[in-house]
């Protein structure tokens, strides 16, 4: 299975690429595309298999695929984290998983 095989769009696909992933790893592969089907998930995996992958690259491509918007932009998501450093970790994810496209993250 490759990302492009969970139906991910362009501008995803190429940042993902960027960051040198290859294939989904096993919590992303079953994650991703319940996310991208609208469900809720509960999932647990170790350190180092790519959990902020798996949640944070359904929620850029729900953000992509909105609509544009019109005058002052607005929170559209709101990702809540234990510790500082988990925050930064995330964010970093966030800016290279957006990389292509206009979202915007803090």
């Amino acid at each position: 299975m490759t990302f492009k095989d969970l139906g991910l769009v362009e501008p995803i696909l190429r940042a993902l690429q960027d960051q040198g992933y290859e294939r989904p790893t096993p919590i992303q592969a079953q994650a991703i595309p319940v996310l991208l089907e609208g469900k809720d998930l509960l999932g647990c995996a170790q350190t180092g298999t790519g959990k902020t992958a798996a949640f944070s690259i359904p929620i850029v491509q729900d953000l992509y695929n909105l609509q544009p918007p019109k005058g002052k932009r607005r929170i559209k998501t709101l990702v809540v984290t234990p510790t500082r450093e988990l925050a930064i970790q995330i964010g970093e994810n966030f800016t290279a998983y957006t990389k292509y496209t206009d979202i915007k993250n803090t």
